[in-house]
């Protein structure tokens, strides 16, 4: 399965190609200070509609042939992959019908509806989601693309890897947020490929470990009532992305609010960088001191940018 990927992600890497940002990959002495370790950030902050979102949307939508095109695509997402899917829709004059959770952050809703999506709000529990996105489906005709458990996606995603390693290619390690997993399991498909003896840590919110709860049990398993201010990694990690994480993995963290909201103030004071929690997270996980990671050359994922500044996370969080 690993290689038919790999092949996606070339080929993604090559579909989106001009279209998507080039994020660039900055340093910063006082973060390694803080970290222990020679720290790469992979900006994805900096991508179009804000996050790595755009690179799997737009490599799924241009993947669909012009009569399913024609009828339009949907998805259900907490806003990132909303928002990317409405921008790579909208590209290609296409209709993007978007279900969201009626508690998705203001800025989110904004940015969708700027780009073009049709909302559709839902209760804030995966089971909402999936029905209001099937009603939609049925009533309009569109496409589902799924955001994270489709090949597309995660080939789409893998690119953000495939383009740290070609900039930076003796890393010892890399560290990715892990939601619904489509970033992680491209990441450890491009990463294998292009450096083998690579390490790799996921970091994920510990009101919502489900991806540590799945590995320690070695079956997927959903958290209850899953809650954190790190909005975008709410979701249920995915059937074809948790194998691959499972494989490949050396570990996941699962990182308190109080220190995501206090990666975001770190980034945002020392590099003048705006991430969202979802987007800092993985940084908080390398500087907690968890990983294991001192002295090491270390790649670490900004997901996303999407920060509302007027529900700043470090007062969420306190």
């Amino acid at each position: 399965m690993s290689n038919v990927i790999l092949k996606e992600i070339r080929r993604a890497q090559a579909r989106i190609h001009g279209r998507v940002r080039r994020t660039p990959v900055l340093t910063d002495g006082r973060l390694d200070e803080v970290c222990g370790a020679r720290i790469f950030l992979k900006c994805e902050n900096l991508q179009h509609t804000g996050a790595f979102k755009a690179r799997g949307a737009l490599n799924a939508v241009l993947a669909l042939d012009s009569a399913t095109l024609g009828r339009g695509v949907a998805t259900h997402s907490s806003g990132n992959h909303a928002a990317a899917l409405a921008w790579a829709a909208g590209r290609l004059g296409v209709a993007a019908h978007v279900v969201m959770p009626r508690t998705a952050p203001d800025i989110k809703v904004a940015s969708v509806q700027r780009l073009g999506g049709k909302i559709t709000f839902c209760e804030p529990t995966l089971e909402a989601r999936e029905a209001a996105a099937a009603r939609v489906i049925e009533e309009t005709g569109a496409t589902l693309v799924h955001p994270y458990n489709d090949p597309m996606i995660i080939a789409g995603q893998g690119t953000v890897a495939m383009e740290l390693l070609e900039e930076i290619p003796d890393l010892d390690v890399i560290v990715c947020p892990v939601g619904g997993g489509g970033l992680a399991a491209g990441t450890a498909v491009a990463a294998r490929a292009l450096a083998p003896g690579i390490r790799l840590f996921g970091a994920e919110p510990e009101g919502a470990a489900d991806t540590r709860q799945s590995l320690r049990l070695g079956v997927r398993t959903p958290v209850a009532n899953p809650a954190s201010i790190a909005d975008g990694l709410l979701a249920f990690v995915g059937s074809l992305t948790f194998p691959v994480i499972q494989a490949e993995f050396q570990g996941v963290d699962a990182v308190p609010d109080s220190e995501t909201a206090a990666a975001v103030r770190r980034l945002l004071n020392v590099t003048s960088l705006v991430v969202e929690p979802s987007g800092a997270i993985a940084f908080a996980a390398a500087s907690s001191g968890r990983l294991g990671i001192k002295g090491l050359r270390v790649g670490v994922i900004l997901s996303g940018g999407n920060l509302d500044l007027d529900r700043a996370p470090w007062l969420a969080a306190s």
